[in-house]
């Protein structure tokens, strides 16, 4: 009897230690991309990428751990080991894929042009000679420095560049579309409008980005997030943080 009790509670234990040795996976965010990553009141962060990865996690077995590090200095950051992944509405692109791995895609995105209320603007060309503003190392800066005969004007943060065209420093600005109805539709309802969206070419999608090579971080995530995807979860998220 006392064998049995002995084997049971090693099998126990065996079970507990494997539970708490689950993969712990620090991502990196910059949280200043409302609706998808920003802090809260709180000083918290926020958001449907941060809402999907923690889902991803729950169903693929692993931890979470979200941490704040600034835009320009991320994928740097992420070649180097200081975390394991980078979750922060990075679009997936040929050229990051040659020196960062990509989970399947977890978002679809256009980039969207804001202007102010009373523009009549609707595209680059109507913007020859006037500065446009996103936020540095985007595929939104990257559509406005190809563009003819605008200006790029570029900021550390999505929000400096709506503060600027809010007050008439700059004449529009290019992000992500979430983001944009974030702004346009809620901070800035009433002084800004999105006028359309810009064709950058190949369909864009959100991924989390992985250091190369780093398969085990990866198939967790990717497994999480293909979890996810055949839930209703995804049209929670899509109305609690984005709406219709």
């Amino acid at each position: 009897m006392a064998k049995k009790i002995i084997l049971t509670l090693a099998l126990f234990l065996c079970v507990a230690s494997t539970a708490m040795a689950q993969k712990t996976i620090i991502f990196a965010v910059d949280a200043t991309w409302p609706p998808m990553e920003f802090m809260d009141s709180d000083k918290q962060i926020v958001g449907y990428s941060i809402d999907y990865m923690t889902a991803a996690a729950k169903a693929a077995g692993f931890t979470p751990v979200f941490k704040n590090v600034a835009w320009d200095g991320i994928f740097a950051g992420l070649a180097t080991g200081k975390y394991d992944a980078i979750c922060s509405s990075v679009s997936i692109t040929e050229k990051r894929q040659e020196t960062m791995d990509f989970s399947t895609p977890y978002f679809k995105v256009r980039q969207a042009l804001i202007v102010p209320a009373d523009s009549n603007a609707k595209s680059f060309e109507d913007l020859k000679g006037q500065k446009v503003g996103a936020q540095i190392g985007t595929t939104g800066y990257f559509a406005i420095k190809a563009a003819d005969g605008v200006e790029a004007k570029s900021y550390d943060e999505v929000g400096l560049a709506m503060e600027d065209l809010n007050v008439g420093r700059i004449s529009a600005v290019v992000c992500d579309d979430p983001v944009a109805a974030n702004y346009a539709m809620d901070k800035y309802k009433g002084s800004l409008k999105i006028a359309s969206t810009i064709e950058t070419g190949e369909v864009e999608f959100y991924g989390i980005a992985v250091k190369k090579g780093n398969k085990e971080v990866l198939d967790l995530v990717s497994k999480g997030i293909e979890d996810v995807a055949k839930t209703p979860y995804v049209q929670e998220l899509q109305q609690k943080w984005i709406g219709q």
